[in-house]
């Protein structure tokens, strides 16, 4: 039968509440009798769909987010809604969804049954037809099973508030038999139902041992119309479409508004369907997999009941479940009339209706069903599974008739232990692992072979709430695993000392209460706690209370007294009774022991005395005599009460405590939640009393997290993306922590493995982050002086990106209880702050927000700010600082402490909520409080709709997405845009030109219109000057020009300073990720090459390397892409590679990529030294001619052949200065030729700031390298580009780094005095141009400067701001060369600036930090120092740990300044070695000190070792000789080292030598001259900052190097 039908569906909201149900219950009878019974004849076709609960389980359990919820919604009603379709096009009406099954009716007169049999089963062939061969593209096998029946049936109407319908009778019972019997394919006719079809068209086959029989095909005659029959029959159907509606599917799409009427229908929707049918703005919302606790009901009724009494029982039934169910925010989904008896499936969690402690709530409404449902008469069995997980939740079916429903492998099992299971609750281990009922309410039951359900895991009886406590089960055992400290509590346990003390000192009880939500670790602290209490005299009670706890009279009470009374290890009851028995003997007169009963579960006489006391009385009885117990037991021990979820205690048991710490001396501690309710008057009482200390705790720090997950995991370190990834998902709560960890391992994500350090293992881009071991636990598990072999650590299985990991279902749990508990228009706003990202931007969420105001937005922020889902932000810096701050909080309240809220008015609220209004109004920043609420909120839309908003975000961001202002708003990488088109498609022709002039296209046309003046000399530097005067010019035109810029600040200088990090953080990135899930991958790359280079000048090295990492995995994608455009982008990915492999210093890799790179840009760099030889040649010829063409007018390169030009300065840059490294005499030359070729490529551009910039490298690589003839000319030629040109923000900034530059070659090269001058230039200029990413070096280099000139005064000024500089600016690699020059200031100097304490505190606490992790030359010089410091202290076990960290940096070489002063330091610790070893006699000492001379010498011969580091060298080559017993060689090295300083001016280098000369050829060694006597005479700079005497004095306070003279030298 071919007719197609195309439903049409007009927006009413009747014919959307009429989707969801029958027509036999639209065009039903709405009495309001119930029940209401109905009776009719007709056929039913049960259809059972295969492989879905399969499908939904793979879903539910997938890795990532995005795992396709809305994939799954299209591939469910994609097959159901062809099923639906035909049914409905054959005259059937859907009567129910039950999962991936459905139940169709064709209600008939009786005398139509036989025609109709015919047409059902020729749907039932086509349905067959459809799916016969079909495979859907999960690659899931998807078939149908058929069952049919006709005869009597009965519709039953039942419920209250709540109306629902069942259809019951024999033919109902006859079609799920049927169907049970058919096979995959198969159609199964029902006995009747055979009995009444016409048998002479159907084609059937006997099932042995069966009545009914299966279907094979229709035998019709070649004659035979069945249209015209099928036709003739729909005239018999009442409601099937025909004449004006022959073209649409259901009649009942067709329904005009009619109030009565939906009022009718709207009592069959659930609560949550009718709110989104009523809110059109979360359209779509409904279909997700989301986590529930399913709770099957089963009823079975006894004998042979007639309709009507099963009716009334199913009445009374739902009516009493619905009310349970309200109570509990749960609801009734389906009622079925299937197997044995009438099933309800019930759900709690559906969306809008997630509540906290929602499996509590399951189980106790469970039970309580269970208790009244056994009581209704006419119920034979009662039998309830309860199962808890993640379902697919969602609408099934087709537009015109579909329901809401529960798929997944959850629904299947509770359903399997309902009928497992007759007669109790029972519940899966999910249900019973996750709910916050005590243990013992539970029994675990034999395992049953459930069809469908593979190893489903332990199943649970649940008693009940009333069972009898057993004593012992709510003990707390206080203990300590030794391997397993408790991490990030010091606060708290140092408050707990201080209150141990105070109760063992005075007379009177302490109270000490944590209050904490929950998985903040409240019960470990508390048992940490008992642990530290115990002690030979202390009687420790320690118990734990649950959520029944509350409940149960005088419960805390019996607990407490238990355990002082010895009870509870008692087995029996008459053990106990006889054990009371001696306990109050002397306090209590026999004939009233009976009192105790109740209380301990004992069965003392009843006697006539205690039967005739009143409740009151026994009470009274009973609370003095556990007060006269508990003050005998006080005589001989100290009591201390622990109670762990105190909130939980009940009323009565509060009022004995609030008596008990009155009249008696005991030391209480509890740990309890927050307060739901208001707690009762003895609670507050107690929280209230002036002995009271109450602290509210909160997050561990992200060093504690670290620490948790290491061991944990029992490893010595783990990844640091693994690392953020739980810090930053933890939110520093412990619970959070290990689920996040859990669902880790279930994937499979984490791989344990031996540690191979980076000298034993090959060092490639993927390890490049991931060799060396953070281990900063001071637990002393992992000791790195042991064997390495034996050491684990943990890594990420390759491929595997955590930011898109799904949340685990437990967390995302906790965010949808948020989420349900908001207002639509609050979760709207929720959901769209999810797509933009973790951290967003309030101007991009008013972009994307639909059809708000600005108003509306302020309010619901406020109250999602004020709900702590938000937090909110002025300026990034805001932001930064707060992520930092963050660590283990809490708060004290003492004596005044009153309940959050509790004493409110109106109008303080009213005030609150106004303040953070204007919070958020000038807020420009907002962030998630918890990352797992973004990633729930995420999930909720469909693909469609995420779509929508990523494109919408990415083009309001691709207008911001280059440098900020102060920067020029170029691109990151130079003309990057240009050669790469990234415009999206749908972008019109206006905002692309905008988009260009926002890229720098007006600046760089300025910068080429002056290229006819690029290289005119100007009188200023003449020929005939002499250097110094030379140098005197050059000083004067930065003096001038510093008074320019001074002068016309507001023009020539920025407002603020530079904003890239902003710019990098909510503009590029969110537009990387948006395009990255539009799947744009060509523009995603773009962005991630973006922002690489944005970290990279930011010297955040490690996000640099992720999100390379990220650029990699596009880049692979598009491989197959051969255009110009993926070239480049290639290119700039290597030289990307290179430069971030470079800042870590593995410069094998960073050649490697470096190579790669000019490859790709047709720039090759030749390999072996004839090459070199020959190429050189052909530079220098380039050379001359760029040179002439200076003179000339010429036209400027293209600006795709610029951006080509600077990726080959920026490689060529690089590799001068990695060959500069090699100690082979060939690398020699490749560094020339790197260098000649970076000039000639800067001269092709014809860019300034380049050909400056190549100048000035070329002088510092031919200074190092000994071209004495050289240099002088490229410095003279750089600063003539500069002079006379027009004063504006390029060239200020130009002129700024020339004067840094030569600061910085000034110093490498030992001209102090004049890089001191350059220096205190450079920083003026860097300060007015407002560039920490430059100024923080210039302060450095300026402050080692004043240094070794000793001039400390200055250099303190120098310091200070430094100082302030890293504290304002919150920059670690400022902060962290700011500590290095006070350890420098403590061994060298001779006064005390900052303690050694305070500097060994800022390297434990900040050497994981992110950038200073990776920047070797800095770590290798405050690990050195460090190293130092306890070597001159003979401390040499602590020598051993800093050496060692400093070791594993050594290879980690970067031609930096920084890396030659932690270097030098380091061979001082080698040095200071060697005396240790010949003091101890070692063996092969002899070998060891040649060896150690042979690298120092190597080092002064490194042509990347600059001048400046010379007299040390020298120094330290001297005092290696004379340990050696070579004092000629000493003598040699002594005054070589004399004469540079006398050179250079190196005054402090200068005097120390003169000292060691002094004391190496003394006869007289004082005592005080040791260096224990000289630390203790160190003053600080604020004694002697005033008296020039005494700054000289300081000099004598240097280390005197201790001679022990080898012997047999």
């Amino acid at each position: 039968m071919n007719i197609i039908r195309k439903a049409s569906l007009p927006d009413r909201t009747i014919v959307r509440i009429a989707a969801h149900l029958p027509d036999l219950i639209v065009y039903g009878d709405f009495t309001p009798e119930r029940p209401s019974t109905e009776y009719f004849d007709g056929i039913l076709m049960f259809v059972d769909i295969s492989g879905f609960t399969a499908m939904t389980e793979k879903f539910s359990t997938a890795m990532y987010m995005d795992r396709g919820a809305e994939q799954l919604v299209d591939i469910l009603n994609r097959h159901i809604s062809v099923i639906v379709e035909k049914v409905l096009i054959f005259g059937g009406d859907i009567l129910k969804f039950a999962g991936d099954a459905l139940l169709a009716l064709w209600k008939v007169e009786r005398k139509q049954l036989k025609n109709f049999i015919t047409v059902v089963v020729k749907c039932s062939l086509e349905i067959h037809g459809i799916f016969e061969n079909q495979e859907s593209e999960e690659g899931l096998d998807i078939r149908v099973k058929i069952g049919l029946s006709a005869g009597h049936i009965k519709k039953l109407v039942f419920g209250d508030e709540k109306s629902y319908f069942l259809v019951i009778g024999q033919a109902v019972e006859d079609v799920r038999f049927a169907q049970s019997m058919a096979q995959m394919n198969d159609i199964i006719l029902s006995p009747n139902c055979w009995q009444l079809c016409d048998r002479s068209i159907i084609e059937i086959e006997r099932i042995p041992d069966q009545r009914a029989v299966k279907v094979n095909f229709l035998k019709l005659s070649p004659t035979y119309n069945f249209d015209e029959f099928f036709l003739k029959c729909m005239t018999y159907m009442k409601y099937y479409p025909s004449g004006d509606h022959k073209n649409i599917l259901r009649l009942a799409s067709t329904l005009e508004s009619n109030s009565d009427l939906e009022l009718s229908l709207q009592k069959y929707i659930m609560r949550s369907i009718l709110k989104q049918i009523d809110d059109k703005q979360l359209r779509g919302y409904l279909s997700e997999l989301r986590p529930v606790t399913i709770v099957f009901v089963n009823l079975q009724f006894k004998g042979k009941e007639t309709a009507d009494d099963i009716g009334q029982a199913i009445q009374d039934s739902s009516v009493y479940i619905d009310s349970v169910l309200k109570t509990f925010k749960g609801q009734i989904n389906k009622v079925f009339m299937f197997d044995k008896g009438c099933s309800f499936l019930c759900v709690f969690g559906f969306p809008g209706e997630k509540a906290p402690d929602e499996i509590t709530h399951a189980l106790e409404s469970a039970v309580i069903i269970f208790d009244y449902c056994s009581q209704i008469f006419k119920i034979k069995i009662v039998s309830i599974g309860v199962a808890s997980g993640i379902v697919f939740c969602g609408i099934v079916g087709h537009s015109v008739r579909h329901e809401y429903t529960v798929i997944g492998q959850k629904v299947n099992i509770a359903a399997r232990m309902m009928m497992y299971y007759p007669g109790i609750v029972t519940c899966d281990s999910v249900t019973y692992s996750n709910c916050s009922l005590p243990s013992y309410f539970f029994k675990e039951l034999p395992k049953q072979h459930m069809k469908g359900v593979a190893e489903p895991g332990p199943f649970y009886q649940c008693l009940g709430l009333n069972e009898k406590v057993m004593f012992g089960m709510s003990s707390l055992t206080c203990s300590r695993h030794d391997d397993y400290p408790l991490l990030g509590r010091n606060k708290e346990i140092r408050l707990f000392l201080y209150n141990m003390k105070q109760f063992l000192l005075a007379k009177s009880s302490q109270i000490l209460m944590f209050e904490g939500v929950t998985g903040y670790g409240k019960s470990q602290l508390v048992n940490e706690l008992g642990y530290l209490a115990q002690s030979e005299d202390h009687r420790i009670i320690a118990i734990g209370l649950t959520k029944v706890s509350i409940h149960q009279y005088f419960y805390t009470i019996q607990l407490l007294m238990g355990s002082v009374l010895g009870l509870d290890t008692c087995k029996h009851y008459k053990e106990r009774q006889h054990n009371l028995e001696g306990r109050v003997q002397n306090c209590l007169d026999e004939k009233f022991y009976c009192i105790l009963n109740d209380i301990f579960h004992v069965q003392f006489p009843l006697t006539r005395e205690a039967c005739t006391m009143s409740g009151e009385k026994k009470q009274k009885e009973i609370e003095e005599l556990f007060m006269n117990i508990l003050k005998e037991t006080s005589k001989t021990e100290k009591l201390i009460f622990i109670i762990d979820e105190a909130q939980y205690i009940d009323i009565i048991s509060w009022e004995f405590l609030e008596q008990l710490i009155q009249k008696l001396n005991v030391f209480l501690i509890m740990s309890l939640s927050p307060f739901v309710d208001a707690p009762c008057k003895s609670a507050n009482a107690i929280m209230k009393n002036r002995n009271t200390t109450y602290v509210v705790i909160g997050e561990i720090s992200s060093k504690d997290i670290r620490s948790k997950v290491c061991l944990d995991l029992n490893v010595a370190s783990i990844p640091k993306e693994l690392e953020m990834y739980l810090v930053e998902g933890s939110c520093g709560i412990p619970l959070y922590c290990e689920e996040l960890l859990k669902n880790l391992h279930h994937h499979k994500v984490l791989i344990i493995h031996q540690y191979q350090p980076e000298e034993k293992s090959n060092v490639s881009w993927h390890t490049l982050f991931s060799k060396s071991p953070t281990v900063t636990m001071n637990l002393n598990l992992f000791s790195f002086s042991a064997n390495e072999d034996k050491i684990q650590v943990c890594d990420i299985t390759p491929g595997v990106r955590l930011k898109n990991m799904s949340p685990p279902s437990t967390l995302k749990e906790m965010s949808l209880v948020q989420l349900d508990s908001m207002s639509l228009s609050q979760q709207m706003l929720v959901r769209c702050a999810a797509i933009i990202g973790l951290t967003f931007t309030t101007s991009l969420l008013f972009e994307i927000l639909p059809c708000w105001n600005m108003k509306m937005m302020v309010e619901a922020l406020a109250t999602l700010v004020q709900s702590r889902i938000f937090y909110c932000f002025q300026s990034q810096k805001s932001l930064r600082l707060t992520a930092r701050q963050k660590g283990a909080t809490f708060e004290v309240h003492h004596r005044s402490m009153a309940l959050k809220g509790s004493s409110k008015i109106a109008g303080r609220e009213d005030e609150d909520m106004c303040v953070i209004e204007n919070e958020v109004t000038q807020c420009r920043i907002m962030r998630f409080c918890k990352p797992i609420m973004q990633k729930t909120a995420y999930e909720l839309w469909l693909k469609d709709q995420k779509a929508a908003l990523h494109v919408k975000c990415a083009r309001f961001l691709e207008e911001s997405a280059h440098k900020c202002e102060h920067c020029g708003s170029r691109d990151f990488i130079p003309f990057h845009h240009y050669a790469v088109d990234i415009r999206l498609n749908t972008l019109d022709l206006h905002t692309v030109k905008k988009m260009i002039h926002i890229h720098g296209i007006k600046r760089t046309e300025e910068v080429f219109l002056s290229k006819g003046r690029l290289s005119k000399k100007f009188d200023i530097l003449r020929d005939d000057l002499s250097p110094e005067e030379i140098g005197e010019k050059i000083l004067y035109f930065f003096d001038i020009t510093l008074n320019k810029i001074t002068a016309a600040d507001e023009i020539l200088t920025p407002i603020e300073s530079c904003q890239c990090q902003e710019v990098l953080e909510f503009v590029l990135l969110p537009l990387a990720y948006h395009f990255t899930v539009l799947e744009e991958l060509d523009k995603a790359l773009y962005y991630y090459l973006e922002i690489v280079a944005g970290y990279i000048s930011l010297n955040d090295n490690y996000l640099a390397y992720i999100h390379l990492c990220e650029g990699e995995r596009l880049l692979k994608s598009l491989k197959h892409d051969k255009s110009w455009c993926h070239t480049f982008e290639s290119a700039i990915f290597y030289t990307l590679k290179g430069q971030v492999s470079f800042n870590v210093g593995q410069m094998t890799l960073a050649q490697k990529m470096m190579r790669k790179a000019l490859k790709l840009l047709k720039r090759v760099f030749p390999y072996t030294c004839l090459a070199v030889l020959l190429q050189t040649n052909v530079e220098k010829n380039k050379h001359v001619f760029h040179m002439s063409q200076q003179e000339q007018d010429v036209t400027p390169p293209g600006k795709k052949k610029l951006a080509q030009l600077h990726q080959q300065i920026s490689c060529l840059s690089s590799l001068w200065q990695i060959y500069s490294l090699d100690y082979a005499c060939h690398c020699k030359y490749f560094a020339h030729l790197a260098a000649m070729m970076q000039v000639n490529s800067a001269l092709e551009t014809q860019d300034n700031f380049q050909i400056i910039k190549a100048y000035l490298d070329y002088s510092l690589h031919s200074q190092l390298a000994g071209y004495q003839g050289l240099w002088f000319k490229y410095e003279v030629m750089a600063i003539e580009n500069v002079f006379n040109k027009p004063l504006n923000r390029e060239t200020v900034e130009i002129i700024a780094y020339m004067a840094e530059k030569l600061s910085y070659i000034k110093y490498m090269m030992g001209y102090l005095d004049l890089s001191i001058q350059l220096g205190f230039r450079a920083h003026g200029m860097w300060q007015l141009i407002k560039d920490p990413n430059r100024h923080y070096f210039v302060l450095q280099r300026l402050t080692v400067a004043l240094f070794l000139k000793n001039r400390y005064q200055k250099m303190i000024e120098v310091m200070e701001w430094m100082w302030s500089f890293a504290t304002i600016e919150e920059h670690a690699i400022s902060q962290g060369l700011f500590y290095f020059t006070c350890l420098d200031i403590l061994l060298y100097a001779g006064f005390i600036y900052r303690t050694f304490e305070e500097c060994l505190e800022f390297i434990n606490d900040r050497e994981d930090n992110k950038i200073l992790k990776f920047h070797s030359g800095l770590l290798l010089a405050l690990y050195s120092d460090v190293a130092i410091w306890f070597a001159r202290h003979e401390e040499w076990e602590h020598f051993e740990i800093f050496f060692n960290r400093a070791k594993k940096l050594v290879h980690r070489r970067t031609p930096s300044f920084l890396f030659c002063e932690g270097f030098s330091r380091y061979m001082e610790c080698q040095v200071l070695c060697l005396q240790k070893q010949i003091q101890e006699q070692m063996e092969n000492v002899q070998d060891i000190g040649v060896e150690l001379l042979k690298n120092l010498e190597n080092l002064v011969a490194q042509s990347s070792t600059g001048p400046i580091f010379h007299p040390r060298i020298y120094h330290l080559m001297a005092y290696a000789c004379i340990l050696m017993g070579d004092e000629e060689n000493c003598n040699v090295f002594l005054k070589t080292a004399l004469q540079i300083c006398e050179v250079q001016g190196n005054v402090l280098e200068k005097s120390w030598i003169n000292i060691s000369k002094r004391w190496w050829y003394s006869d007289e060694v004082s005592e005080e001259d040791s260096w224990l006597q000289i630390v203790l005479r160190l003053p600080r700079w604020n004694e002697i900052e005033f008296d020039d005497n005494k700054i000289k004095n300081v000099e004598q306070n240097k280390f005197r190097f201790k001679i022990t003279i080898m012997d047999n030298y």
